[in-house]
């Protein structure tokens, strides 16, 4: 072989011999599906804070320091990984670390990120306004199609742009 044909041979044995990176990024880039060693459901998920308070640990187990105290209940966050009955989550601000299983939820929630969302009537921008939602406002998530999720807060319901909420994959459906 000649010295650039070598050398692009050499990177792409290299890249197939990492095989799929941290994170669950492939050499070409695409997410692999990954699932929990425990709970054998895919890694990350989203889920949301079943209590009004959580204990955010270094790592897996009470003998780890506390580094955060989540203190809102039905808060989204995102589980990355599993080791027994302890998930490392993190919420919208990348803040995170282990938390017991037994403070989770499966229930899915989302926290508006844009600095006011509207909910419309119906999946799509000109569908009738039913409310606003303030940025960092809590939402139950109900279903989600391909842009949008219908979701519902404090009696109100109707649907989300999801480019303004965090707590649901970009490419997520599910009803």
């Amino acid at each position: 072989m000649n010295g650039a044909r070598g050398a692009a041979f050499a990177v792409a044995m290299a890249l197939m011999a990492l095989g799929p990176m941290a994170g669950g990024e492939t050499a070409a880039g695409a997410r692999a599906e990954t699932l929990g060693p425990v709970t054998n459901l895919p890694l990350p998920r989203f889920v949301s804070l079943k209590t009004d308070k959580a204990n955010i640990r270094r790592g897996p187990g009470l003998t780890h320091r506390v580094d955060w105290v989540f203190m809102r209940r039905g808060m989204p966050l995102e589980i990355t990984a599993e080791f027994g009955h302890w998930r490392r989550v993190r919420d919208v601000d990348d803040a995170g670390g282990w938390v017991h299983f037994a403070m989770l939820r499966g229930s899915r929630s989302a926290v508006v990120t844009a600095p006011r969302a509207a909910l419309r009537e119906g999946p799509e921008p000109g569908a009738n306004l039913v409310a606003l939602a303030e940025a960092g406002v809590i939402l139950s998530v109900e279903k989600c199609v391909r842009n949008w999720c219908e979701v519902e807060t404090k009696g109100d319901s109707g649907w989300i742009a999801k480019p303004e909420i965090w707590g649901v994959g970009p490419d997520e459906v599910f009803d």
